[in-house]
């Protein structure tokens, strides 16, 4: 995606935006981030459970519109911090490729 989409989505998602009163306005898409992960993941169980880890177009489909939903969530945390989803993504990728050139991709810890 590119960082115009990456700020069109990032604008376009906020209008659906409806703040849930909580003592700060993270919380609200903080949980949901979470909840929306957590069925990504009971997707994926399940997919291992019933049909030996083979996707198929169903499965596929489904995990689309849930990490859809995981990207809204992430977005409105963005939002709310004053983050663009691009610098971000950029942000992750330095990390990632520091990491990479320095032999530190696998291990723990997320100062390494």
């Amino acid at each position: 995606m590119e960082v115009e989409e990456f700020n069109t989505y990032q604008r376009e998602s906020r209008r659906t935006w409806n703040l849930i009163h909580t003592d700060h306005a993270i919380v609200y898409p903080t949980l949901g981030l979470v909840n929306e992960a957590g069925e990504v993941a009971g997707k994926v169980k399940k997919i291992f459970r019933d049909k030996n880890g083979l996707i198929g177009e169903e499965d596929r489909q489904a995990l689309k519109g849930e990490l859809g939903d995981v990207l809204w969530y992430l977005t409105q945390i963005c939002t709310e911090l004053d983050l663009t989803l691009a610098e971000v993504a950029a942000a992750n990728l330095d990390k990632l490729f520091s990491r990479l050139e320095r032999g530190k991709i696998g291990g723990e810890g997320d100062i390494r």
